[in-house]
């Protein structure tokens, strides 16, 4: 197929859309002229998002599948850019509390699972589709204090792998994108001032931006061409592991 996936793909699903990635991503989507669906439980920060750039909000919790399908009312979904994450705390394993351990597996794990599994069938009858997962470096190598939340991108990263193998010969790509640093306001729950600080001051991490750059461009790529995992790390931070340097400039 000489189609490019921008050409054959339209309609576009973007989870965790009011901050961060989702939020760069909706941008980056909509001027490249894709129709967007954003989806988020902030009202006002949708309709503000939907207000500047055309995005089509959609009110609800991620982890609410029949919820999240209502909002659609319908509509056949491209690209599922499954995007929402939780961080809570970052403390050893032994001092979460129990209803962390439950948000982390629920949003960053089970939800985009089974979104993926209530579109896939409208995707698979219209032999097209690209399911994106934002995955992390902590589903790659063992990071301090992340135990659950990098058990959770590891899962993902597998389910990505076995899913892939399920969908050959429908023609649907599965892309998963796994970040290292990025600024971004899912540490704002995870590290207190003093921890931020430590962790940004004098760094240069991605920004949601390069993030949604990549996204964007992978969705681009001809439809014979499927990325089937893409870690971006800052120049400074050492791939499979959290050692980062700070700026030698």
């Amino acid at each position: 197929m000489s189609e490019t996936g921008a050409a054959a793909l339209k309609t576009v699903l973007v989870t965790g859309a009011t901050s961060g990635i989702g939020e760069a991503t909706v941008r980056s989507l909509r001027a490249g002229g894709y129709k967007v669906y954003a989806l988020g439980r902030n009202v006002g920060a949708l309709d503000a998002l939907a207000a500047d750039t055309g995005a089509l909000p959609v009110v609800a919790d991620v982890c609410d599948t029949d919820a999240v399908l209502a909002g659609l009312a319908g509509a056949d979904i491209d690209v599922l850019v499954n995007n929402a994450g939780v961080l809570p705390a970052r403390v050893p394993f032994q001092e979460l509390e129990p209803a962390a351990i439950d948000a982390m597996l629920d949003v960053n794990l089970k939800a985009p699972i089974q979104l993926t599994r209530a579109l896939l069938p409208g995707m698979i009858s219209r032999r097209r589709g690209h399911l994106i997962y934002i995955g992390s470096s902590a589903g790659q190598a063992a990071f301090p204090a992340m135990s659950v939340y990098g058990t959770g991108k590891a899962g993902l990263s597998m389910f990505c792998d076995n899913l892939r193998l399920d969908l050959l010969g429908t023609g649907l790509r599965v892309s998963e994108i796994a970040p290292g640093r990025v600024q971004t306001k899912l540490y704002r729950t995870a590290l207190d001032a003093k921890g931020l600080f430590e962790f940004y001051d004098g760094y240069r991490p991605l920004t949601p931006e390069d993030v949604a750059a990549a996204i964007a461009h992978v969705i681009a790529l001809p439809a014979h061409v499927d990325v089937a995992r893409l870690e971006l790390f800052p120049t400074d931070q050492a791939s499979g592991g959290g050692l980062m340097v700070k700026d030698p400039g």
